[in-house]
């Protein structure tokens, strides 16, 4: 009889598995990712370090010596000023953190919009602190521009009613205030001395949130030759709430990962963070082989680092406010071993 090996699901719960189930799982969250991203499968050998990821004992796995990787942040330190410059402290020297990032508890930037003198005020002070580098992140968060919090009409109350035109109008407003928004934001961060910008959940709002963090990433760019961008994804497509939206001739709807990827790199971002969404009924090792063989292809394409979102409920990761550090440590050796992630 083969061993019955303690694992986790999608939703953080703990299950018990033989190395058979392990494997048939892996075959079987690999052979979906294949299907639904159009990649090719992965090779026997990448499957066999999977099986001997999520079977090896011991509750907690990490990468071997040497094979350690850059962890960018988002959402780092949200806290009432002047207290978030002590809390990037903590997080640089008691934690020994990669990078760091200063936001909003409204993480938002049509709400940081409003204090943006004050988010620029805590990113002067924290960058006289720190040493690691430290960028500002906040959502596009297209949504938060339509009505009742915003000024456009609401092109998800238009949709149902067949109003299309109207519905797609709506959001090609909110796209331009979007844009007007984060430069906003990011002159002023830049000005107090910001390594960087993070488009956090980027495409969350569909097709016309995405072609707003592109834009925005675009004419930063040009502004600020030498500014980080890390551009992370909310999730594996783009869903196409305007359905015709294009960048660089190619439409945005229906984007799957290395296809965002050549529209992150046209933009001129610096980090690209696709996201995979998990499966909360599977196993983890279901969701990990899917995601590896959908972000293969990303992976080796890419001219710009790729780090992948280990956030709770993608990539792998349980949806768990708090991910079991066994899961999330097996998680993060497969992206890094197998997937050949450049960071996380």
């Amino acid at each position: 009889m083969e061993t019955s090996i303690t694992t986790r699901l999608g939703d953080g719960s703990r299950a018990e598995m033989t190395p058979a189930e392990i494997r048939a799982d892996i075959e079987a969250g690999m052979a979906l990712g294949v299907k639904r991203a159009r990649v090719e499968p992965l090779t026997d050998e990448e499957v066999d370090r999977l099986v001997e990821i999520f079977t090896a004992p011991g509750r907690f796995a990490s990468v071997d010596p040497g094979h350690e990787v850059i962890l960018s942040s988002d959402g780092t330190v949200s806290l009432p000023r002047p207290a978030a410059a002590e809390q990037l402290l903590v997080y640089q020297d008691a934690f020994g953190s990669d990078s760091l990032e200063l936001g909003s508890t409204d993480y938002s930037y049509k709400a940081v919009k409003t204090i943006a003198s004050e988010e620029a005020q805590a990113m002067k002070m924290a960058q006289l602190e720190l040493v690691a580098p430290a960028q500002y992140g906040a959502m596009p968060d297209l949504g938060r521009y339509s009505m009742p919090d915003g000024p456009f009409p609401n092109w998800s109350e238009l949709l149902p009613q067949g109003r299309v035109e109207e519905a797609r109008a709506a959001q090609e407003e909110a796209i331009e205030a979007s844009v007007e928004d984060i430069c906003y934001v990011a002159d002023e961060l830049w000005a107090a001395g910001t390594d960087g910008m993070d488009f956090d959940t980027a495409a969350a709002a569909g097709d016309g949130d995405f072609l707003a963090t592109l834009r925005a990433t675009e004419t930063l760019r040009e502004r600020y030759p030498t500014i980080g961008i890390q551009l992370g994804m909310a999730s594996e497509m783009v869903l196409g709430m305007h359905g015709e939206l294009e960048y660089g001739g190619k439409r945005l709807a229906g984007m799957w990962p290395a296809a965002q990827l050549q529209a992150v790199e046209e933009a001129g971002a610096t980090v690209f963070g696709p996201a995979i969404n998990v499966n909360t009924t599977k196993s983890v090792a279901w969701n990990v082989a899917r995601t590896i063989a959908i972000l293969k292809p990303v992976v080796a394409a890419a001219g710009i680092p790729v780090h992948p979102n280990v956030g709770m409920g993608v990539c792998g990761v349980p949806m768990s406010g708090f991910p079991p550090h066994d899961a999330l440590g097996r998680v993060s050796k497969a992206l890094v071993e197998v997937l050949g992630a450049d960071g996380l």
